[in-house]
């Protein structure tokens, strides 16, 4: 189906204003004021086609000389300027600023949080935010005096911090005759972790605190239990106080500690590319994470020391999405 010229002609100069303002603005921290400098507004389809008809009434009234008809003429011109003022304050003095912004998985859904905020006495309706070049899914309404958090999603294909693109506010409130429109480009970001490999490498194995397994026969501190005696224990492990009772000979045992603390170490990942041992090591800190068991995280010139808690998890999954090989 082929494309209304009207459509045409306002995606062109939508496409002009927005190289235009493009160049003037670059990115803010925000919070972002829309003061009347930012705001853009053009006739809608059905403003283009109200435009028309006022001026064939127009016409049929200076042709006919009819006074009612000039009434309802001008009648309609006047609605059509309030129309007009009415679109434009309903973007007039908002606030736009970056909310929280939560870490997603290479591959996911990245979702940018933003908020409206609506510091005037008047209601705000059928506001719309999207990416430019694309359509709005959902209108918001703003009370006075009241934020609304709106969330704007983008696909995170790689790994890395995910800068979020000029989006576009907008507006055809109240009656779609006219479009009224700013643009926005925050100064937010949304950190990208590596995509999880799948579970076909073992993690390493737990260690103990002088780095070896745990072994109960070279344990020196914690009583483990008695088992009988074989030729090759030394006496000292004797428990002599049982042989009169049992009448036989049983060695007392001891243990270390055990120690969950996993060391997940980039250099154990031997024939794998740097994307493949980042995704490895992805999915050993989410398992190990999920188990409770203390791990650290060594990178070339990067290493975390032993931890278990979310931030932890959060701090080695940031150093893996950052990484630069």
């Amino acid at each position: 189906m082929e494309t209304p010229r009207w459509w045409q002609f306002r995606r062109r100069a939508e496409l002009r204003i927005y190289k235009w303002s493009t160049r003037r603005r670059p990115r803010e921290a925000g919070p972002v004021l829309i003061h009347r400098r930012r705001i853009y507004i053009v006739p809608t389809r059905m403003g283009f086609i109200f435009g028309f008809l006022v001026f064939v009434m127009l016409m049929g009234s200076m042709n006919y000389m009819n006074s009612l008809a000039f009434v309802l003429t001008f009648l309609l011109t006047g609605l059509g300027l309030v129309t007009m003022h009415h679109t434009h304050r309903n973007l007039l003095n908002l606030r736009i600023a970056a909310g929280p912004q939560e870490p997603v998985f290479a591959g996911q859904t990245a979702s940018f949080r933003v908020l409206i905020d609506n510091a005037s006495n008047q209601d705000r309706y059928s506001l719309a935010l999207h990416w430019y070049g694309d359509d709005p899914i959902t209108y918001h309404d703003v009370a006075a005096g009241q934020k609304t958090l709106v969330e704007l999603n983008l696909p995170a294909p790689q790994r890395g911090r995910l800068p979020a693109p000029r989006f576009t506010v907008h507006t055809t409130f109240p009656l779609g005759l006219f479009y009224a429109w700013c643009y926005v480009e925050l100064d937010m970001h949304c950190l990208v972790y590596p995509a999880p490999a799948d579970n076909r490498l073992q993690a390493p194995p737990s260690r103990g605190k002088h780095g070896g397994r745990h072994s109960q026969h070279s344990g020196r501190e914690d009583f483990a239990g008695l088992r009988d005696y074989q030729r090759n224990d030394p006496p000292r492990l004797i428990h002599w106080k049982a042989y009169p009772r049992n009448r036989q000979l049983v060695v007392k045992q001891f243990a270390d500690p055990q120690s969950d603390t996993l060391w997940l170490d980039w250099a154990t990942l031997t024939g794998l590319d740097t994307e493949a041992r980042l995704s490895q090591l992805c999915r050993w800190i989410l398992d190990a994470h999920r188990g409770g068991l203390q791990y650290g995280l060594r990178l070339p010139d990067v290493e975390l020391p032993p931890a278990s808690d979310e931030n932890h998890r959060h701090r080695c999954l940031e150093q893996l999405a950052l990484f630069e090989a």
